[in-house]
């Protein structure tokens, strides 16, 4: 959860112009307790009957904080786990086939900086390897049609034209399609890899000509297309669109099995277990990411989302399975965790949240568009709620890897699957249980995808959507069936900066012309206590549990969050009952301004101190900085303090224990050269 190194703005229209329907700070204290003050400054506030899909929709918000990484002068990054990986992208442990989540959650800020500094790595920082298929060119446009700012969206066209091209690797030119091996498409053991194992494996291999990156590389087609038509370059945006058009053909004619009535894989790969262009023998939950890219426009097709409904097929009783039961090696466990013994990730049955979402924003997007009538707004709202109840582990949230449909309980369940970042849910209340549907133009639609019989068992009486900035402005959705519930009368309502602009009786979608406001500035507060390396500067010193470098670099290492599942940063543990301290050297005299600290309390183990001090030293001795926190130091929340520039080397937080047996674990220190926008200087910050 990370303020430092982030810019920090403001949309053209602020909050207190919108209307107040929810009572935005009592909510944000109840979920967010101390760390309140970050909630109500960004996210839109959400609220409705149902009680686990408010929680959930706030405790999602928190894994977005939670995975945001601050790395210095590039700004904040975005994390897949919350602890470094072997596969991941040193120093900043990214990885690109999770990095579209935060793009679809995040463009729901009022803060628009988080998504430029995390697109902008993505495309010219290296943050898009290529370590695995993504559809990135395709969510940089997705929030160009939140935020309008399409300057900052078109400039990256060079860097997307030349990742596109280089995919050419893995293209063949006669069939028209691309393929890849299941574990470089993020889904290892799938039908592909197992079955061209002869069933003895599947980790590795496979290679086939799959829906999904088929689906991607047609959506990333089709962005760098409409980006360039926003530049004013024509033939670009022809040559892309020709692309887009060429790879929806060869999907629908070569990937659509007839006999299975969905899209499945062939085979790239041949060996004496599978041959090339050979059909694999099964329905996967991939087959539904044509949908979710918009790739199919033809209703026909739509008969594939029978198998989504069905209990022997793909929906199990506790969520989207990723193959069906009839598969032979159906939930058959492969692989498991050399250090633990636990299992370890499989696609062959498991529901995964990755594709629980992609499923959903395709079914989305079929309900918005599409002219059928075999799956409807009452599967959708039953499918949700299915995915909302995933999200808990012995009654509280913390969303993992993959679950067994069959009970609803996580498989993998190893240390680094706890809050995992790979799917998306904020987002999904948004577009779909509330209805904004992004747009280009200066349109603003909003098609609540709610049962309209009240009858339904997964209908809603009312909901709130406040304060979601769209195209410049805060927009607001508002729905109570009778009024009686938030006394503003009955029906649906939308706002725009407060000023009511469609409405209905009843749910329907509703249209209203909006234009694009003129987006702040983005400044940035550069967090120089930063250190991702271990010879780096600046280097940390304490007073206690001060052997351990990798540790003590954990409270300057960009991340933190308040989950007690797992735990980082340097603690006083085992010190004596005397002021302790936390020191940093950096190398050369720098001018430091202000600072954000933060602490855990665990309500076990660790809890706040109970004073603090910044200090500097100069002239052989410590110096106080000139302010002093105001108030008791807050847990699990910001404690901000400023003060008159002072330049030296070294710095340190000088910190008395917290009274009774508890220690104090320092989640994160921040030092600015000057003072971060909203940061109370020369106080703690209380929300």
């Amino acid at each position: 959860m990370n303020d430092g190194g982030a810019a920090r703005s403001t949309p053209a229209a602020t909050a207190s112009s919108a209307p107040t329907i929810l009572p935005q700070a009592a909510i944000a204290r109840r979920y967010f307790g101390n760390d309140a003050s970050w909630y109500e400054n960004n996210i839109p506030f959400f609220d409705s009957p149902d009680a686990k899909t408010n929680q959930i929709y706030y405790y999602r918000w928190e894994v977005f904080r939670a995975h945001i990484r601050a790395v210095g002068a590039q700004g904040n990054l975005f994390t897949e786990f919350l602890q470094d990986m072997t596969w991941d992208r040193d120093p900043y442990s990214t990885l690109n086939d999770s990095a579209i989540f935060p793009i679809y959650d995040g463009r729901w800020l009022r803060d628009r900086s988080y998504l430029d500094d995390w697109i902008s790595y993505l495309w010219t920082g290296g943050g898009n390897n290529r370590h695995f298929s993504e559809s990135i060119a395709d969510a940089t446009w997705q929030r160009y049609e939140v935020d309008g700012d399409a300057a900052f969206a078109t400039r990256f066209l060079p860097s997307m034209e030349q990742t596109y091209n280089l995919w050419d690797d893995h293209y063949d030119f006669d069939k028209h399609l691309y393929w890849i091996e299941p574990l470089l498409d993020a889904t290892e053991y799938s039908i592909a890899s197992i079955d061209a194992s002869g069933g003895k494996d599947g980790f590795r291999g496979g290679d086939a000509f799959r829906p999904s990156i088929n689906s991607y590389m047609f959506a990333n087609a089709r962005a760098i297309s409409r980006l360039a038509a926003l530049a004013g370059d024509d033939t670009t945006a022809s040559r892309y669109a020709a692309k887009a058009a060429d790879l929806r053909r060869h999907v629908e004619q070569h990937l659509w099995s007839t006999e299975l009535d969905h899209f499945i894989d062939r085979y790239k790969v041949d060996n004496e277990f599978v041959h090339y262009w050979d059909p694999v023998g099964g329905r996967e939950l991939a087959g539904y990411t044509p949908w979710t890219f918009g790739l199919v426009d033809d209703p026909k097709y739509a008969v594939a989302w029978a198998h989504a409904l069905k209990a022997d097929q793909l929906h199990g009783p506790h969520g989207l399975r990723t193959v069906e039961p009839s598969y032979k090696h159906y939930m058959q466990q492969f692989r498991y965790d050399e250090a633990t013994g636990l299992r370890e990730c499989q696609w062959n049955g498991p529901v995964w949240p990755f594709q629980t979402t992609q499923a959903l924003i395709g079914l989305a997007n079929l309900l918005n568009t599409g002219s059928q009538t075999l799956i409807t707004r009452a599967d959708y709202m039953s499918l949700l709620k299915q995915y909302t109840e995933l999200h808990y582990v012995d009654g509280h949230p913390d969303i993992q890897e993959d679950y067994d449909p069959a009970t609803g309980k996580p498989i993998v369940g190893l240390p680094r699957s706890h809050h995992y970042y790979h799917s998306a849910y904020d987002d999904l209340i948004i577009t779909g249980l509330v209805g904004i549907r992004p747009r280009a133009d200066n349109v603003l639609e909003v098609n609540p995808l709610l049962p309209r019989d009240a009858s339904d068992p997964n209908a809603m009486a009312w909901f709130a959507l406040e304060n979601a900035p769209y195209h410049g402005h805060l927009v607001s959705v508002l729905y109570d069936r009778d009024g009686s519930h938030y006394h503003r009368g009955a029906g649906l309502q939308v706002f725009i900066d407060g000023r009511k602009v469609a409405s209905s009786p009843v749910l329907a979608r509703l249209t209203a012309p909006i234009d694009q406001a003129p987006l702040p500035p983005v400044t940035r507060h550069v967090d120089l206590a930063v250190n991702l390396v271990a010879d780096g500067f600046p280097q940390p010193s304490a007073s206690v549990n001060g052997d351990d470098k990798k540790v003590l670099r954990q409270s300057i290492d960009g991340r933190m969050w308040f989950f007690p599942q797992i735990q980082e940063g340097w603690s006083t543990a085992g010190a004596a009952d005397k002021p302790q301290w936390y020191a940093l050297d950096f190398g050369t005299p720098t001018t430091i301004a202000s600072s954000q600290i933060y602490f855990l309390d665990d309500a076990t183990h660790f809890a706040a101190p109970a004073s603090y001090a910044i200090q500097y030293f100069k002239d052989g001795a410590w110096h106080a900085v000139g302010s002093e926190p105001v108030g008791k130091p807050l847990a699990n929340g910001v404690n901000a303090l400023g003060w008159a520039p002072v330049t030296a080397r070294r710095f340190r937080v000088l910190f008395t224990p917290p009274a009774g047996q508890r220690a104090v674990r320092l989640l994160e220190w921040k030092l600015y050269a000057s003072a971060p926008v909203h940061q109370l200087v020369g106080a703690t910050q209380h929300p």
